[in-house]
């Protein structure tokens, strides 16, 4: 049975009352009954029923954040962002890993509204708001992250991911590659992939004589990119393109698995690859990546600090926050 604070008084021989103001204002207790409470605490293995005392209190220290694939070095990191700047406000984060899937999003943002958090950042499946909407009419604010919503009242930060496909496939024609393949993703699925995608077509449309294809993925995985990569090494040399635009980096080390493993083709002789996260092991592969940098963990921070803006002041006008990408340049591509 666990033990109550009730417990703790009887032990100490104090009131309730004195055991919690030990636990919550020490500083209005008597040094010698502190030391007494805080050694029955100890004695007794007393654990503080710390949901219930936020329930009483109407506030929570706890905030949800439900991200796309916390598999991702990417996501990993805005998490990581997200939860320094949450400690800096007493402040804890859940983390859901929603893999893609909008069935397993809705089932994290029910449990965060059971826990009661203060707030959600929400990395969200698809176009549909629905459920964030639901979580902000109970009270509950939310916060977009890695995605914007224009023409929503959601404040959000992300990264303005059309430039950034514009400036991976300029800097593929720069290095004259003229036949340019995107591999990742299926249309209309994730917005973070179509706007890469629709970027980089906008680059290529402007280019006399380059072309683009898309090579579809059913995930964004390491995995998925070794499987696309060797479909690619698989065909005739004429039919081949001459650089890939990889929708991520974890896409992007699968392609140049398969590439390097399959020996035919030469990175970036053969093959130029670019791939977008710039995730922390792009520079360490066996020809290291070139990639299009995303501040993670920055963006992680900044949705947190906006979070807390919106938990003090639910009406406070929505704010969008989009950071540019940035080329960083390495072997794969031919720097």
């Amino acid at each position: 049975m666990a033990v109550s604070i009730r417990d703790v008084a009887n032990h100490a021989g104090v009131s309730v009352g004195t055991v919690s103001n030990v636990l919550n204002r020490p500083d209005a207790v008597a040094a010698t009954t502190v030391d007494r409470v805080r050694q029955a605490i100890d004695e007794l293995g007393y654990v503080r029923n710390d949901a219930a005392r936020q329930l009483r209190a109407g506030r929570s220290t706890t905030v949800g954040l439900a991200v796309l694939d916390a598999g991702n070095p990417f996501f990993t990191d805005v998490a990581r962002g997200a939860e320094d700047a949450a400690a800096e406000r007493g402040l804890a984060v859940l983390l859901g890993n929603s893999d893609e899937r909008k069935q397993r999003e809705d089932a994290y943002l029910a449990l965060f509204e059971e826990q009661r958090v203060s707030g959600v950042l929400l990395s969200p499946t698809s176009e549909t708001l629905a459920s964030a909407e639901r979580l902000r009419e109970r009270g509950i604010p939310v916060v977009l992250v890695d995605r914007t919503a224009p023409g929503s009242d959601f404040s959000a930060v992300a990264v303005d991911d059309v430039r950034g496909g514009d400036i991976a496939a300029r800097h593929l024609l720069d290095q004259g590659r003229s036949r340019i393949a995107f591999v990742g993703g299926r249309p209309d699925v994730l917005r973070q992939v179509d706007d890469r995608l629709a970027g980089a077509r906008g680059a290529v449309d402007d280019a006399r004589g380059a072309t683009l294809e898309h090579v579809e993925t059913d995930q964004l995985t390491v995995l998925a990119g070794r499987d696309a990569g060797a479909a690619i090494v698989a065909r005739k040399p004429a039919d081949r393109p001459d650089a890939i635009f990889a929708a991520n980096d974890l896409l992007a080390v699968g392609i140049m698995q398969a590439l390097v493993m399959m020996g035919s083709l030469r990175i970036p002789d053969d093959i130029a690859l670019i791939g977008y996260d710039d995730i922390a092991f792009a520079q360490s592969t066996v020809v290291p990546l070139t990639s299009i940098r995303q501040p993670a963990q920055l963006i992680g921070s900044r949705a947190l600090d906006l979070l807390a803006a919106l938990i003090e002041d639910p009406n406070r006008v929505p704010e969008t926050i989009e950071f540019e990408p940035e080329l960083i340049v390495r072997a794969s591509t031919g720097e």
